[in-house]
């Protein structure tokens, strides 16, 4: 029986480097996660209400509310372009509706960096207008218009600006 005693020259794969891999491999694993926990908890906020349990005692009244606006029939119109907001208040049946205010919410779905609030101007009897300088992409526009302290139009509509265009 014979020995080989002779070593093979080349690389060898050592305890050493196994640990380098492993480091590489989890370290890899890490930041990736800790990048995107980053971006997750920098580009939006995740709140739809700052206080869900003030939100749930105040539901009831708020859909009365929207039951009784409803039963008005008063609807209202959102035509947005590429430089203006233009909202309409009007009834179906008796066409435009004098309103003393209208105000515009612009909220982008995810991300608050690019959210902003108009105040239009009247033009005309239940129109109004504002010049803004619409970003394309997906838009929730919420918008109030008040007569007499009273809201008389309060909706949300999701639009997406393609070009400047809804």
């Amino acid at each position: 029986m014979t020995v080989n005693n002779q070593r093979a020259s080349g690389f060898t794969f050592t305890g050493w480097h196994m640990l380098g891999v492993m480091l590489l491999f989890f370290g890899t694993v890490i930041t990736v996660n800790m990048v995107m926990a980053w971006n997750a908890v920098n580009s939006w906020s995740g709140l739809v209400v700052p206080n869900t349990y003030v939100a749930s005692q105040q539901f009831n009244a708020k859909v009365e509310a929207a039951k009784a606006r409803a039963a008005t029939g008063i609807k209202g119109k959102l035509i947005v372009d590429e430089k203006t907001v233009r909202y309409e208040v009007f009834h179906p049946d008796t066409g435009p509706v004098e309103t003393d205010k209208v105000t515009a919410h612009f909220r982008r779905p995810v991300g608050e960096r690019q959210n902003f609030d108009m105040e239009l101007t009247p033009v005309s009897t239940g129109a109004f207008t504002g010049p803004h300088d619409m970003l394309p992409g997906q838009w929730i526009v919420e918008v109030t218009a008040v007569k007499d302290g009273r809201i008389i139009v309060h909706e949300g509509t999701r639009i997406a600006v393609i070009r400047g265009r809804k």
